[in-house]
């Protein structure tokens, strides 16, 4: 049976370059789980790898959306699950990285069925939020499903209103039909997880920022400002600069506030991914430990270099 390698951790921890070298060691590809990667306008903020690196090897889901696509979790599992069975037709193993718990669980575990909402139901939660406003949204989430607020991406007010509409549709948290039911696929998966000192990590991506700022991403941001309002631009790295190009801020504040965020955001992956038992942990100048670990859990599956 094949294989899928998952690097997987927090933002800027340095998951990219170990899985050039996973890659280069097993003559492999890449699949991105990274929903920002995935928008062919945004380059800078979203840490797209170089064209070098590109070229040295080929990666799936990298720019091959636009902002205005509609594009959700679901419809990466059904392409992902069909890339990765086509590409293990000549290769083995395959490597999937990104920090985007969402899809990396998705596509390793399969996405629960949720139910459905009525209109009526939609309406009326939409509308209250439009009263209220998302710290409002925030707060409801909090005093209805506190298990789920841990973990949810709070900037994102589509998730948040999903929840809120499930919990009003049924009387149940969104959570209790999260039932982490796994769905069996037809390839094995050894999970990688990369972190290090939380300092240290803090620096790097304090330091990640001003090379962006330095790389034009106030430029990147100015290009899309139009779309400030779409979901997909509701992200970290943009929606500060969108800030700043409003005048609500200055442009050294919303550098720090995307610092913040970016600090924020690493640590509620690190939360996430703490709770998969099956990822085994590394610090990044563990290359050779890990191909080392890789090597042999193939040998131990049956799969083979």
């Amino acid at each position: 049976m094949k294989t899928l390698i998952v690097v997987l951790g927090p933002t800027g921890v340095g998951k990219s370059a170990i899985s050039l070298q996973l890659a280069q060691h097993y003559h492999t590809e890449i699949i991105s789980a990274d929903s920002r990667q995935i928008f062919r306008e945004l380059c800078i903020g979203t840490a797209v790898p170089s064209v070098k690196e590109l070229n040295v090897v080929p990666h799936h889901f990298i720019q091959t959306k636009s902002i205005l696509d509609y594009y959700n979790v679901s419809e990466y599992e059904v392409e992902a699950l069909s890339l990765i069975s086509r590409l293990f037709e000549t290769m083995n193993p395959l490597i999937l990285t990104g920090g985007s718990m969402l899809y990396v669980e998705t596509l390793c575990r399969g996405i629960d069925d949720i139910p459905n909402v009525s209109a009526e139901v939609r309406n009326e939660v939409v509308e209250w939020y439009k009263t209220y406003g998302l710290e409002a949204l925030q707060q409801r989430l909090l005093e209805i499903d506190p298990e789920y607020y841990r973990i949810a991406d709070l900037n994102n007010h589509k998730r948040l209103l999903h929840a809120v509409e499930i919990h009003q549709m049924t009387g149940k948290t969104f959570t209790s039909f999260r039932t982490n039911t796994v769905r069996e696929r037809p390839f094995r998966i050894i999970k990688i997880g990369i972190n290090q000192d939380r300092k240290v990590l803090y620096e790097r991506i304090n330091e990640r920022v001003d090379r962006m700022i330095e790389s034009g991403l106030v430029e990147e941001a100015k290009t899309v400002y139009v779309h400030r309002k779409l979901n997909s631009m509701n992200t970290v790295g943009y929606k500060e600069l969108f800030s700043y190009l409003d005048g609500e801020c200055t442009l050294e504040e919303a550098i720090d506030l995307i610092k913040r965020n970016t600090r924020k955001y690493a640590r509620k992956q690190l939360t996430w991914f703490r709770g998969d038992s099956e990822i085994q942990w590394f610090e990044p100048d563990q290359v050779l430990e890990i191909v080392s670990y890789t090597d042999q859990k193939m040998r131990e599956l049956g799969s083979v270099k």
